[in-house]
Protein backbone atom coordinates (compact mmCIF):
# COMPACT_ATOMS: atom_id res chain seq x y z
CA UNK A 1 0.00 0.00 0.00
CA UNK A 2 1.46 3.35 -1.05
CA UNK A 3 1.54 5.95 1.71
CA UNK A 4 0.97 9.66 1.13
CA UNK A 5 4.26 11.51 0.75
CA UNK A 6 5.15 13.17 4.08
CA UNK A 7 8.34 14.98 3.09
CA UNK A 8 11.78 13.97 4.31
CA UNK A 9 12.72 12.80 7.81
CA UNK A 10 16.28 13.23 9.03
CA UNK A 11 17.08 10.68 11.73
CA UNK A 12 20.28 10.78 13.79
CA UNK A 13 21.81 7.72 15.39
CA UNK A 14 20.03 5.79 12.66
CA UNK A 15 22.30 2.83 12.01
CA UNK A 16 21.02 0.59 14.83
CA UNK A 17 18.51 0.33 17.66
CA UNK A 18 15.84 2.99 18.15
CA UNK A 19 17.09 5.13 15.25
CA UNK A 20 16.97 2.26 12.78
CA UNK A 21 13.43 1.38 13.84
CA UNK A 22 12.36 5.01 13.44
CA UNK A 23 13.83 4.95 9.93
CA UNK A 24 11.85 1.84 9.01
CA UNK A 25 8.58 3.08 10.49
CA UNK A 26 8.84 6.55 8.96
CA UNK A 27 9.56 5.16 5.50
CA UNK A 28 6.48 2.98 5.86
CA UNK A 29 4.51 6.14 6.73
CA UNK A 30 5.56 7.85 3.50
CA UNK A 31 8.70 9.78 4.47
CA UNK A 32 11.82 9.93 2.35
CA UNK A 33 14.83 9.51 4.61
CA UNK A 34 18.16 11.05 5.46
CA UNK A 35 19.96 8.75 7.86
CA UNK A 36 22.85 10.01 9.98
CA UNK A 37 25.31 7.91 11.97
CA UNK A 38 29.03 7.20 12.24
CA UNK A 39 29.01 3.73 10.67
CA UNK A 40 28.84 4.08 6.89
CA UNK A 41 28.64 0.32 6.39
CA UNK A 42 25.63 -0.11 8.66
CA UNK A 43 23.94 2.93 7.13
CA UNK A 44 24.40 1.59 3.60
CA UNK A 45 22.98 -1.80 4.56
CA UNK A 46 19.96 -0.28 6.33
CA UNK A 47 19.33 2.24 3.55
CA UNK A 48 19.37 -0.44 0.88
CA UNK A 49 16.97 -2.66 2.80
CA UNK A 50 14.50 0.16 3.56
CA UNK A 51 14.59 1.44 -0.03
CA UNK A 52 13.93 -2.06 -1.38
CA UNK A 53 11.11 -2.74 1.06
CA UNK A 54 9.32 0.61 0.88
CA UNK A 55 10.36 2.19 -2.40
CA UNK A 56 11.28 5.40 -0.59
CA UNK A 57 14.51 7.25 -1.39
CA UNK A 58 17.10 6.98 1.38
CA UNK A 59 20.13 9.25 1.65
CA UNK A 60 22.92 8.61 4.14
CA UNK A 61 25.34 10.96 5.87
CA UNK A 62 28.12 9.25 7.78
CA UNK A 63 28.93 11.83 10.42
CA UNK A 64 30.29 11.91 13.96
CA UNK A 65 28.08 14.45 15.73
CA UNK A 66 30.77 14.93 18.38
CA UNK A 67 33.04 16.38 15.70
CA UNK A 68 32.20 20.03 14.87
CA UNK A 69 33.28 19.74 11.23
CA UNK A 70 31.33 16.55 10.67
CA UNK A 71 28.31 17.94 12.52
CA UNK A 72 28.37 21.06 10.37
CA UNK A 73 27.59 18.91 7.34
CA UNK A 74 24.37 17.77 8.97
CA UNK A 75 23.52 21.31 10.10
CA UNK A 76 23.96 22.53 6.52
CA UNK A 77 21.67 19.80 5.23
CA UNK A 78 18.96 20.79 7.70
CA UNK A 79 19.34 24.44 6.78
CA UNK A 80 19.37 24.01 3.00
CA UNK A 81 17.05 21.07 2.24
CA UNK A 82 13.49 22.42 2.16
CA UNK A 83 12.07 18.92 1.74
CA UNK A 84 12.88 18.09 5.38
CA UNK A 85 9.70 18.13 7.43
CA UNK A 86 10.78 16.01 10.43
CA UNK A 87 13.93 15.91 12.55
CA UNK A 88 14.39 12.94 14.87
CA UNK A 89 17.12 13.78 17.39
CA UNK A 90 17.91 10.24 18.47
CA UNK A 91 21.72 10.15 18.60
CA UNK A 92 22.99 9.96 22.14
CA UNK A 93 25.12 8.05 24.58
CA UNK A 94 24.69 7.11 28.22
CA UNK A 95 26.13 5.14 31.08
CA UNK A 96 25.03 3.46 34.29
CA UNK A 97 28.41 4.09 35.95
CA UNK A 98 28.20 6.30 39.08
CA UNK A 99 29.57 9.83 38.80
CA UNK A 100 32.57 9.19 41.05
CA UNK A 101 33.62 6.24 38.91
CA UNK A 102 33.21 8.08 35.60
CA UNK A 103 35.85 9.80 33.49
CA UNK A 104 35.14 13.53 33.25
CA UNK A 105 36.29 13.68 29.62
CA UNK A 106 33.83 10.92 28.74
CA UNK A 107 31.10 12.86 30.57
CA UNK A 108 32.00 15.99 28.60
CA UNK A 109 31.72 14.06 25.33
CA UNK A 110 28.31 12.82 26.51
CA UNK A 111 27.16 16.39 27.09
CA UNK A 112 28.49 17.42 23.68
CA UNK A 113 26.47 14.72 21.93
CA UNK A 114 23.31 14.58 24.04
CA UNK A 115 22.97 18.35 24.51
CA UNK A 116 25.16 20.40 22.18
CA UNK A 117 24.65 18.38 19.00
CA UNK A 118 20.90 18.05 19.58
CA UNK A 119 20.62 21.78 20.22
CA UNK A 120 22.63 22.78 17.15
CA UNK A 121 20.70 20.47 14.82
CA UNK A 122 17.43 21.82 16.18
CA UNK A 123 18.60 25.40 15.62
CA UNK A 124 19.54 24.46 12.05
CA UNK A 125 16.12 22.98 11.30
CA UNK A 126 13.72 25.34 13.06
CA UNK A 127 14.05 28.54 10.95
CA UNK A 128 13.10 26.62 7.80
CA UNK A 129 10.20 24.92 9.54
CA UNK A 130 8.91 28.28 10.77
CA UNK A 131 9.30 29.99 7.39
CA UNK A 132 7.37 27.17 5.73
CA UNK A 133 4.81 27.01 8.55
CA UNK A 134 5.27 23.27 8.88
CA UNK A 135 7.66 20.86 10.52
CA UNK A 136 8.16 18.53 13.46
CA UNK A 137 10.90 17.63 15.90
CA UNK A 138 11.05 14.40 17.87
CA UNK A 139 13.62 14.53 20.68
CA UNK A 140 14.57 11.27 22.35
CA UNK A 141 14.95 11.98 26.05
CA UNK A 142 14.72 9.27 28.73
CA UNK A 143 12.86 8.45 31.92
CA UNK A 144 16.02 9.51 33.75
CA UNK A 145 15.11 13.04 32.68
CA UNK A 146 12.49 12.91 35.45
CA UNK A 147 14.11 10.13 37.53
CA UNK A 148 17.81 11.10 37.56
CA UNK A 149 18.53 8.86 40.54
CA UNK A 150 18.10 5.79 38.35
CA UNK A 151 21.40 6.08 36.42
CA UNK A 152 24.49 8.25 36.07
CA UNK A 153 23.75 11.86 37.06
CA UNK A 154 25.39 13.47 34.03
CA UNK A 155 23.34 11.25 31.73
CA UNK A 156 20.19 12.14 33.66
CA UNK A 157 21.10 15.81 33.47
CA UNK A 158 21.50 15.69 29.70
CA UNK A 159 18.13 14.01 29.28
CA UNK A 160 16.47 16.49 31.63
CA UNK A 161 17.82 19.19 29.31
CA UNK A 162 16.25 17.45 26.32
CA UNK A 163 12.87 17.38 28.08
CA UNK A 164 13.04 21.03 29.21
CA UNK A 165 14.29 22.14 25.79
CA UNK A 166 11.42 20.34 24.11
CA UNK A 167 8.85 21.90 26.44
CA UNK A 168 10.27 25.36 25.76
CA UNK A 169 10.34 24.72 22.00
CA UNK A 170 6.70 23.69 22.08
CA UNK A 171 5.82 26.87 24.00
CA UNK A 172 7.60 29.03 21.41
CA UNK A 173 6.83 27.20 18.19
CA UNK A 174 3.39 25.55 18.43
CA UNK A 175 1.67 28.67 17.11
CA UNK A 176 4.12 28.78 14.19
CA UNK A 177 3.16 25.37 12.81
CA UNK A 178 6.05 23.42 14.36
CA UNK A 179 5.22 20.28 16.31
CA UNK A 180 7.51 19.07 19.10
CA UNK A 181 7.55 15.76 20.95
CA UNK A 182 9.84 14.54 23.71
CA UNK A 183 9.98 10.75 24.07
CA UNK A 184 11.04 9.30 27.42
CA UNK A 185 11.90 5.61 26.96
CA UNK A 186 12.64 3.35 29.86
CA UNK A 187 15.09 0.46 29.49
CA UNK A 188 15.03 -0.53 25.82
CA UNK A 189 16.60 -3.56 24.16
CA UNK A 190 19.40 -1.87 22.21
CA UNK A 191 23.21 -1.74 22.20
CA UNK A 192 23.01 1.11 24.74
CA UNK A 193 23.52 -1.24 27.67
CA UNK A 194 26.40 -3.21 26.18
CA UNK A 195 28.14 0.00 25.13
CA UNK A 196 27.74 1.35 28.66
CA UNK A 197 29.29 -1.76 30.18
CA UNK A 198 26.11 -3.44 31.43
CA UNK A 199 25.01 -6.25 29.09
CA UNK A 200 21.27 -6.45 28.54
CA UNK A 201 21.02 -9.91 30.10
CA UNK A 202 21.84 -8.36 33.48
CA UNK A 203 18.56 -6.44 33.47
CA UNK A 204 15.21 -7.75 34.67
CA UNK A 205 13.31 -8.65 31.47
CA UNK A 206 10.16 -7.20 33.06
CA UNK A 207 11.56 -3.66 32.72
CA UNK A 208 12.98 -3.96 29.18
CA UNK A 209 10.90 -2.97 26.14
CA UNK A 210 11.78 -3.92 22.58
CA UNK A 211 12.91 -1.07 20.35
CA UNK A 212 10.05 -1.83 17.97
CA UNK A 213 7.39 -1.57 20.67
CA UNK A 214 9.00 1.59 22.05
CA UNK A 215 9.02 3.37 18.68
CA UNK A 216 5.50 2.23 17.82
CA UNK A 217 4.21 3.61 21.12
CA UNK A 218 6.14 6.84 20.62
CA UNK A 219 4.72 7.31 17.13
CA UNK A 220 1.23 6.67 18.49
CA UNK A 221 1.88 9.50 20.95
CA UNK A 222 3.15 11.64 18.07
CA UNK A 223 -0.10 11.00 16.19
CA UNK A 224 -2.01 12.08 19.30
CA UNK A 225 -0.02 15.35 19.37
CA UNK A 226 1.50 14.55 22.76
CA UNK A 227 4.25 16.88 23.86
CA UNK A 228 5.65 14.24 26.20
CA UNK A 229 5.34 10.52 25.54
CA UNK A 230 6.38 7.92 28.12
CA UNK A 231 5.87 4.57 26.37
CA UNK A 232 6.12 2.45 29.53
CA UNK A 233 3.79 4.53 31.74
CA UNK A 234 0.46 2.69 31.81
CA UNK A 235 -1.35 5.26 33.96
CA UNK A 236 -1.10 8.45 31.92
CA UNK A 237 -3.04 10.33 34.61
CA UNK A 238 0.10 10.21 36.78
CA UNK A 239 2.02 12.27 34.22
CA UNK A 240 -0.93 14.65 33.92
CA UNK A 241 -0.90 15.10 37.71
CA UNK A 242 2.87 15.63 37.69
CA UNK A 243 2.53 18.36 35.06
CA UNK A 244 -0.47 19.91 36.83
CA UNK A 245 1.52 20.16 40.06
CA UNK A 246 4.39 21.79 38.19
CA UNK A 247 2.07 24.27 36.49
CA UNK A 248 0.36 25.11 39.79
CA UNK A 249 3.64 26.55 41.08
CA UNK A 250 4.28 28.86 38.11
CA UNK A 251 2.80 32.03 39.61
CA UNK A 252 4.63 31.50 42.90
CA UNK A 253 8.15 30.80 41.67
CA UNK A 254 9.30 34.42 41.47
CA UNK A 255 8.23 36.94 44.13
CA UNK A 256 9.74 40.02 45.76
CA UNK A 257 9.92 38.46 49.22
CA UNK A 258 11.31 35.16 50.49
CA UNK A 259 8.88 32.44 51.47
CA UNK A 260 7.80 32.66 55.10
CA UNK A 261 9.41 29.34 55.95
CA UNK A 262 12.81 30.95 55.29
CA UNK A 263 12.20 33.93 57.57
CA UNK A 264 10.30 32.35 60.47
CA UNK A 265 13.46 31.46 62.41
CA UNK A 266 15.34 34.73 61.99
CA UNK A 267 17.10 35.82 65.14
CA UNK A 268 16.55 39.42 66.19
CA UNK A 269 19.58 41.08 67.76
CA UNK A 270 18.81 44.01 70.06
CA UNK A 271 21.29 46.70 70.90
CA UNK A 272 22.61 46.98 74.46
Amino acid sequence: MTQTYQGTALVTGASTGIGAVYAERLAERGYDLILVARSRGRLLSLAERIANETGRPVEIIDADLNDPTSRATVEAKLTEDASITLLVNNAGVGTHTPLLDSDVDAMTRMIDLNVTALTRLTYAAVPGFVSRGKGAIINISSIVGIAPERLNGVYGGTKAFVLAFSQSLHHELASKGVKVQAVLPGATATDFWQTGGLPLENLDPAIVMSAGDMVDAALSGFDRNELVTIPALHDGAKWDAFEAARAAMFSELSTSTPALRYSANKTTVHGA
